[in-house]
C-alpha cells in the first residue's frame, strides 16, 4: 500500500523532557500521518488510512498483536485440495454496529462492488486470484460471474483462479473488508459518513472532522468486545512529524505513527523507552514517468538517472535510522524470494557517473540540449531533503530539476494521472510475497504510476501465477524483477524502517515486519 512516511523541521529543544500522563486512560489518541480521502475500505490506498479502517472493520481473517493471521469474522476455513476452493464459516456472533448479523451475502456485496467498474478502486487488482475478477473489473464479464458465493448466510465460498499462497493473507486486507449491504443500499457514496456508518470491527465511527480528528468508539456488537479495553479511540491527522512529536511530548497523544529522523538520537538519549524502530516491509523508490513526451520514457534516461544517486548517503547522512541502500524493487526481508540487483553495483561511483554521462549523450541531452525534469514529492521536510539531495546528485550529468509539492492524497492523485517526469513513492507490502510487489510494475494496474509497460515481464508474472511449485515460482518472479531493473523502471532508493513513539504507558504494542497494529490489542497499564 502507498506509504505516507515523511518527516519535518527540527523542533524546539525547550519542550519540557517526559511524556505526561494520559488525559483519559481509556481514550487512545494516535497521530496518523496524513488526512484520510475516505474511510470507505474500497475508496482507500494509504497506510495512514489502513490504521483507522483496520480498527473500524474486520475481514475474514485479521492480524493479531504479533502480525500473524488469525480467524476474523470466519471462525473457520477449508481449501480444496487443488487450493482453488475456499468454504469459509462465519463466526455466529459476527454483526455490524446496528446490531444486524454479518451474512455471507455482505461478502458477495463487498466483493461484487470492489470489482464493479464504476467504484473505481485503485486497489480492486489485489483481488484479482479470484475467478473472474480481473474480467469483471475490466468490464468484460459481468459482476454475478464473479468466484464468490454465499451458500447460506453463515457459509462463503470463494473459488480462485488458479491456487494463490498468499490467499488467506490478502483476506486480512482492506480490499477484503465486508461492507454492510443495507446501508451501502440505502446510502450510496454516503454510507461511509459518520452519521450514516455501520462498521464491524472492534470500534464504530462517531465524528470527522477534517484535517482535524477522526473520533471512534467501542463496538459493542463486535464480537471479542469483551476483551477489547479502550473505549475510545482517537485518530489526529498530522503530516509534519515535528508537531507530531511536539503533541507527543505534551502528552496530548500516546502514538505518532513517525517521528523525525533528524531526532532519532535525541530521543533515543531522552525518550528510549518510547522509541520503536524495526525492520520493515516496505521500499522508498522513485517512479519514472515512462509515458509518451516525457524525457524518462527512454530507458536510457531512466538509467543514467539511477546510476548518478548515491543511495548509501541518502540512508546514512540524511536518515540515519537503519535503513538500507535499495538495489532492488522487492526487499530482501520478503518470504521464499530472492531478489536480483542493479547490475551497476558492481562499478565505482566513478564510473556509475562516466556511464550516466554517455547514456545522456546518447539520448541526445548535453550543454546545448540540458535534460530538464519535474520531481514531485509528497509533503514533508525528509521527503524534500532526499529530492534535494538527488537534485544535486544529477546537477553534475546537467540535469536541471524543478521540485513540486503537495499534500499526501493530491501527491498520489497527481501522478496516477501521470502528471510528474519523476515522483516520490513508497510501497508498504500488503502481504509478505515478491509479487505483491513486482505487481506495481505489470501493465495497466493503477498503482504503476509511471506506466512502466513489458510484455516480457508480464508474461513471466503470468507463469508465475500458474505456476504451484514455490521455488519454480520465485524464479519466475526474480526473472521479472530481473528485468524491469535493466530497464530501470523505478528507481529504488532505500528499504524502509518502521518509526513510532508509543507511550510506555501502553501495553500491547509489538513491533511487525508489516507495521500494523490494531487498537483492540492495545490497553493502558493501570
Amino acid at each position: 500500500m502507498q506509504s505516507s512516511r515523511t518527516l519535518a523541521i527540527p523542533m524546539a529543544l525547550a519542550l519540557t523532557v517526559g511524556i505526561t500522563a494520559p488525559l483519559q486512560a481509556d481514550t487512545l489518541r494516535i497521530a496518523i500521518m496524513g488526512e484520510p480521502a475516505s474511510l470507505d475500505p474500497h475508496k482507500i490506498s494509504g497506510t495512514w488510512e489502513n490504521d483507522v479502517v483496520g480498527d473500524l472493520f474486520e475481514g475474514l481473517v485479521t492480524e493479531a498483536a504479533d502480525g500473524t493471521r488469525i480467524p476474523g469474522v470466519a471462525e473457520s476455513w477449508e481449501i480444496s485440495d487443488d487450493g482453488t476452493v475456499y468454504t469459509f464459516t462465519l463466526r455466529d456472533d459476527a454483526k455490524w454496529s446496528d446490531g444486524k448479523p454479518v451474512t455471507a451475502n455482505d461478502f458477495v456485496f463487498a466483493f461484487q462492488r470492489i470489482l464493479t467498474p464504476a467504484t473505481a478502486a485503485d486497489y480492486a487488482y489485489l483481488l484479482y486470484p479470484i475467478k473472474n475478477a480481473a474480467d469483471v473489473y475490466g468490464g468484460e464479464a459481468d459482476v454475478s460471474t464473479l468466484g464468490v458465493e454465499a451458500l447460506d448466510t453463515k457459509t462463503l465460498q470463494v473459488t480462485l483462479e488458479r491456487s494463490t499462497p498468499y490467499f488467506l493473507d490478502q483476506l486480512s486486507h482492506y480490499t477484503a473488508y465486508p461492507v454492510p449491504s443495507h446501508v451501502v443500499e440505502t446510502y450510496g457514496n454516503e454510507w461511509s459518513r459518520p452519521i450514516n456508518m455501520v462498521s464491524n470491527g472492534a470500534f464504530q465511527l462517531q465524528e470527522w472532522q477534517s484535517q482535524t480528528r477522526i473520533t471512534a468508539t467501542r463496538n459493542p456488537y463486535f464480537h471479542d468486545a469483551d476483551n477489547v479495553a479502550l473505549d475510545e479511540v482517537v485518530y489526529f491527522p498530522i503530516e509534519e512529524r515535528n508537531t507530531a512529536l511536539n503533541r507527543f511530548r505534551a502528552g496530548e497523544i500516546h502514538i505518532a505513527r513517525d517521528f523525525p529522523t533528524h531526532q532519532y538520537d535525541w530521543l533515543m538519549d531522552n525518550l528510549p523507552e518510547a522509541v520503536q524502530v524495526a525492520p520493515y516491509l516496505g521500499i522508498y523508490y522513485y517512479a519514472f514517468n515512462a509515458r509518451d513526451g516525457h524525457a524518462t520514457a527512454d530507458p536510457r534516461v531512466r538509467e543514467a538517472l539511477s546510476l548518478a544517486v548515491r543511495r548509501d548517503v541518502i540512508t546514512d547522512q540524511i536518515l540515519g535510522t537503519g535503513e538500507q541502500p535499495a538495489y532492488s524493487f522487492v526487499p530482501p526481508s520478503v518470504n521464499h524470494y530472492s531478489a536480483p540487483t542493479a547490475s551497476f553495483t558492481e562499478l565505482s561511483q566513478e564510473e556509475r557517473l562516466q556511464r550516466a554521462h554517455e547514456l545522456l549523450q546518447e539520448a541526445g541531452y548535453g550543454p546545448d540540449n540540458p535534460l530538464e525534469l519535474m520531481l514531485r514529492y509528497n509533503t514533508s521536510e525528509d521527503h524534500r531533503k532526499v529530492a534535494i539531495a538527488i537534485a544535486a546528485m544529477w546537477k553534475p550529468l546537467g540535469v536541471e530539476v524543478d521540485l513540486y509539492n503537495a499534500e499526501v492524497a493530491v501527491h498520489y492523485s497527481d501522478i496516477r494521472q501521470g502528471d510528474f517526469d519523476v515522483a516520490r513513492a513508497g510501497w508498504i507490502g500488503d502481504y509478505n510475497d515478491a509479487q505483491n510487489f513486482l505487481s506495481l510494475l505489470e501493465s495497466d494496474v493503477s498503482n504503476n504510476y509511471g506506466a512502466y509497460s513489458s510484455p516480457e515481464f508480464d508474461t513471466l508474472m503470468n507463469e508465475a501465477a500458474n505456476t504451484q511449485d514455490m521455488d519454480a515460482r520465485a524464479e519466475l518472479m526474480a526473472e521479472a524483477e530481473a528485468i524491469a531493473l535493466e530497464d530501470s523502471a523505478t528507481l529504488p532508493i532505500y528499504y524502509y524502517v518502521s518509526r513510532n513513539l508509543v507511550s510506555p504507558d501502553l501495553v500491547g504494542w509489538e513491533s511487525t515486519i508489516e507495521d500494523i497494529h490494531r487498537s483492540r490489542w492495545i490497553r493502558f497499564d493501570h
